[in-house]
């Protein structure tokens, strides 16, 4: 996949459980797991705005591009 999901780091850099998180923004754990393990095809950019926010982060500190090989 050419699209890294870096939610789990994020989390880790401000000491957030991915818990705490999906209550902040209104989703489910669940939701959260599957976002940190990159399984999902796309993600809403209302959730995303809702993720920068609780984060105090950009887009690009959780989506990255790596070139595949």
């Amino acid at each position: 996949m050419a699209i890294v999901v870096n939610l789990d780091v994020m989390l880790a850099r401000r000491k957030m459980r991915s818990k705490e998180l999906a209550e902040h923004i209104g989703i489910t754990e669940q939701n959260v797991s599957l976002l940190k393990s990159g399984k999902v095809k796309g993600i809403r950019f209302e959730t995303l705005e809702r993720i920068c926010a609780a984060l105090g982060c950009q887009p690009g500190d959780i989506l990255e591009y790596v070139e595949d090989k």
